[in-house]
Formats: structure tokens, C-alpha cells, sequence
């Protein structure tokens, strides 16, 4: 057993993110296990960049709310408690809402050649905007028919 105390705060790479945001590594695929898990804290408005995940990505959300986009314009709204899971290779993105920080559990199974992640160009303001008024329009319509 290993009890580990903390991780280090390390700032996202502006190559992969736009905006801040801060993650905390708690696991990196290691041989024989392929795990990688990290919290990751996003400000109002930041988000990853596209990306794949050649097994998969699970998102657990922890802090307020995050937004899920894929390619065809799917966005899932996900609040504190809520887990998306995304297929492997879905080229997708994930972020904060406009309004407030969201924090998420990042959790990926690599490929036996590191996390399995292929990083892409970013999300677009336009992409990002868009973004937000589905998943605004979406969730009021679900409350509409509650």
C-alpha cells in the first residue's frame, strides 16, 4: 500500500487548453497498470482543446458544471455528481460553462504507449458559444417537461 499525501498543482498547457486551467495527477499509466486519473479545475469559460481517447475517457464531475461537445454538435450539460462517459476515438472537448468553475476527475485507460490521448487544434469562441446556448436550451427544456 502507498498513501499519497498530495500532488503537485500543475497549470495546463496552453497548447492543450484555452483559459486557466489546473490539474492534479492522481494516477499516470505505469506498467503494468494503464490507469491515468487527474483532477483537473477549469475557470468560467476555459476548456480543452479536441481530442480523442484511443480507450475511452470517463468524466466524473465534482464541482459545478461542465460542458461535453463532440463533432456533431452534441453537448452534454453535466452538474456535480453526474459522470459522461465518451467511446473511444469521439473526438470531443470539455469546460466550464461561461459562469463558474467547474472541476472534474479525468479517468483514461492508456494504450500501453502512454494515456492513449490524441490532442487537436482548439475549440473556437464560435464552437465554444455555440456550445453554451445548447446546452442552456437543452436544460431548459428539460425542465419545461419535469
Amino acid at each position: 500500500m502507498e498513501h499519497v499525501t498530495g500532488t503537485a498543482t500543475l497549470r495546463g498547457p496552453s497548447e492543450r487548453f484555452t483559459g486557466d486551467v489546473y490539474l492534479n495527477m492522481i494516477e499516470a499509466p505505469a506498467e503494468p497498470a494503464r490507469l491515468a486519473a487527474a483532477l483537473v479545475r477549469f475557470t468560467p469559460g476555459a476548456r480543452t482543446n479536441w481530442h480523442s481517447h484511443a480507450l475511452g475517457q470517463v468524466l466524473h464531475v465534482t464541482d459545478g458544471v461542465a460542458l461535453v461537445g463532440t463533432r456533431d454538435g452534441t453537448v452534454v450539460r453535466a452538474s456535480a455528481g453526474e459522470t459522461v462517459r465518451c467511446p473511444p476515438g469521439e473526438e470531443h472537448w470539455h469546460g466550464a460553462t461561461d459562469e463558474a468553475f467547474m472541476s472534474h476527475l479525468a479517468l483514461v485507460v492508456g494504450d500501453g504507449h502512454g494515456d492513449g490521448t490524441t490532442w487537436l487544434e482548439p475549440v473556437t469562441d464560435h464552437q465554444y458559444t455555440a456550445a453554451l446556448a445548447f446546452a442552456t436550451s437543452t436544460s431548459r427544456s428539460k425542465k419545461e417537461t419535469s
